[in-house]
């Protein structure tokens, strides 16, 4: 049996480490376009705060580590056709272009930047922060770097513009939204962690369109939004993804984004052809529909489900639904959130309540008056939990894998506010903030230490 799995980041390399468990005597080859193996491009952040000290450290495998699992590795190899009749691909490397055969093959086109369609995108000195050689470029402008302008508020701009402030950058970040990662945060954590990046000298311009980024010989000097414009000698254009199957078309059913079709099976359109990753949708549990939704973990949840199906007589597995969870920090707060938002609350069918609330995490006997913000997103008849989001500076963000499962389960309020969470006064109090907030949303309080002083 001939394996094929085409891209090696989190969908690639979880496919090929799952087929090689299923299928061990299968004859597996992994393609991958660029020069190294696995790449993980959420780990860019670090190496450019130093925290990774080189973008090695940064693979999940190495050409050579998966030659020493039996997996022939192609790197330098971009897949740029495809015949299902024939079950071959063609494949572009320095030697030239040959066509191999497939019994089963998995897909991981990914995503590529989003380029932004205004005059002067193509100056020197203006990037885009996604793969290895984009985050190397990036690092080393990072030296001589001056005045940034990131365009975007999502989470790869947010993380750029931490890293270059960090970096004594007078950094400036533009969005055409009111406020930086409306997909993630609501307004009431939005305008806290906005104004407390702006203590640490990070700039944000909302409501402003980039019309053009001007440059001298040949070298960016300025953006001009609809609004204003802004000095820059250095522009990090981070306005999302898109999927980049194109090449695909024609030949797999690609929806009208251009995404990948594939069923629960994670099966395309061709039998024995399957797909996982940023260029395919996922089921969303709080809508029960199918969503865009490029995270890490998705992608290795669904790789793990296609490849236990290329190895399986038949497609017995089926892709679970999952919440968009996720997390992240900006200079003094960490957030985390999963499911619904105000942003997105007016996509689901039932009518949506949500209900923010403010609590001290640990009694007042450990005397640490540190707080959580939080707020819940719920149907408002079924009280069927369909969201949520916390903050805090003390690090508990991991307690939104708890409403992640929530959602899963179809829990509501009332499950959750007598949720059995464990007590311990160095982690929280004798009321977890979970079942809090849950309790605060139905109107009812019980019992704290905390309000007997």
């Amino acid at each position: 049996m001939k394996l094929i799995v085409v891209g090696s980041s989190h969908a690639g390399y979880e496919a090929t480490q799952t087929l090689l468990k299923e299928m061990p005597d299968a004859e597996i080859h992994l393609y991958e376009r660029g020069e190294t193996a696995s790449f993980l491009s959420c780990g860019i952040q670090s190496y450019l705060e130093n925290v990774s000290q080189s973008l090695d450290e940064l693979h999940y495998a190495t050409a050579d580590s998966y030659k020493k699992q039996g997996v022939n590795v192609h790197v330098n190899s971009e897949v740029t056709g495809l015949n299902p009749d024939e079950k071959t691909i063609t494949v572009k490397s320095p030697d030239g272009e040959t066509k191999e055969s497939y019994d089963k093959l998995f897909l991981s086109p990914g995503a590529v930047p989003f380029e932004l369609p205004v005059p002067g995108n193509n100056l020197t000195n203006v990037y885009y922060l996604r793969g290895r050689d984009w985050a190397g470029q990036v690092n080393e402008r990072m030296k001589t770097a001056k005045q940034a302008i990131v365009v975007g508020g999502g989470y790869i701009g947010i993380e750029a513009a931490e890293a270059f402030t960090k970096a004594g950058i007078d950094t400036t970040v533009i969005d055409t939204l009111d406020n930086i990662l409306p997909a993630y945060l609501d307004k009431e954590f939005t305008e806290v962690v906005e104004a407390n990046a702006a203590e640490h000298g990070m700039k944000f311009r909302p409501g402003e369109m980039v019309k053009e980024i001007a440059g001298e010989n040949g070298k960016v000097s300025k953006v001009v939004t609809d609004k204003a414009e802004y000095e820059a000698d250095t522009v990090l254009i981070a306005a999302g993804v898109r999927p980049d199957a194109g090449w695909l078309n024609g030949i797999v059913d690609l929806d009208e984004r251009g995404f990948v079709k594939v069923d629960e099976y994670l099966q395309t359109s061709h039998q024995d052809i399957y797909a996982g990753g940023d260029a395919t949708k996922v089921p969303f549990a709080p809508g029960n529909d199918k969503r865009s939704i490029p995270l890490a973990g998705n992608a290795r949840r669904q790789a793990v489900i296609a490849a236990k199906n290329m190895a399986a007589d038949e497609n017995k597995y089926k892709m679970p639904a999952v919440s968009s969870t996720s997390g992240l920090a900006l200079f003094d707060y960490k957030f985390a959130n999963t499911g619904i938002k105000d942003a997105n609350a007016d996509t689901l069918s039932a009518a949506i309540d949500s209900q923010y609330h403010e609590e001290q995490i640990l009694p007042n006997f450990m005397h640490d008056d540190t707080k959580i913000a939080m707020k819940i997103h719920y149907e408002q008849d079924s009280h069927r939990i369909v969201g949520a989001q916390l903050m805090s500076q003390k690090d508990v963000m991991m307690a939104i894998n708890a409403i992640s499962v929530a959602i899963s389960a179809n829990w509501t309020l009332e499950d959750l506010a007598l949720a059995d969470f464990f007590f311990q006064p160095e982690y929280d109090d004798t009321w977890n903030f979970l079942n809090v907030l849950a309790q605060q949303a139905l109107g009812e309080t019980f019992g704290s230490d905390q309000q007997l002083f």
